[in-house]
């Protein structure tokens, strides 16, 4: 009666690869992440460097996030200090977890956000990272140039003022 297996997707979700013009998803437009946690081995080099200098990625991660209202310094710094003076760079990097969730449309999975950064920091870091560069997304040059390159070659129609009198 009924089939065991999902019937297979043909076409990648509506707006994949686009950025997020949304705030917020509905739960039932919720699509699944584009790789798992323990996924690292897919991509070397950003591993590497999340295990050696994750204020890196999350800076590049939040600047994403946050559509360039802060630069990838300014997040990487305030991530680096709070882990070097508290030790709790889990909890900064937890809400933009949380954030990308909320504007992808992603469940929170295998557990909560918190206590996926607190436990795997490293492997959320670089989950999220490969997410967003699924997504379309060029990190190595930030929303801004991101935006510019996007955008380029985009012309407006002029507006018709007054519209047509007879």
């Amino acid at each position: 009666m009924y089939s065991p297996k999902p019937p297979h997707l043909s076409a990648p979700p509506q707006g994949y690869g686009q950025p997020p013009y949304t705030t917020g998803v509905s739960a039932s437009a919720q699509t699944s992440w584009s790789s798992g946690l323990c996924d690292c081995c897919v991509d070397i080099p950003n591993c590497c460097l999340t295990c050696w200098c994750p204020c890196i990625i999350f800076g590049q991660i939040a600047e994403i996030i946050d559509k360039g209202t802060t630069s990838c310094g300014v997040h990487g710094v305030r991530y680096a200090l709070i882990n070097v003076l508290t030790g709790c760079g889990c909890l900064y990097s937890c809400m933009y977890r949380t954030k990308l969730r909320r504007q992808q449309g992603l469940p929170e999975a295998p557990t909560n956000d918190c206590c996926v950064h607190f436990c795997c920091g490293p492997c959320a870091l670089c989950q999220e990272y490969r997410e967003l560069q699924c997504r379309g997304y060029d990190m190595s040059i930030g929303w801004k140039e991101g935006m510019n390159r996007q955008m380029h070659g985009v012309q407006i129609p002029p507006a018709a003022i007054g519209g047509m009198n007879r």
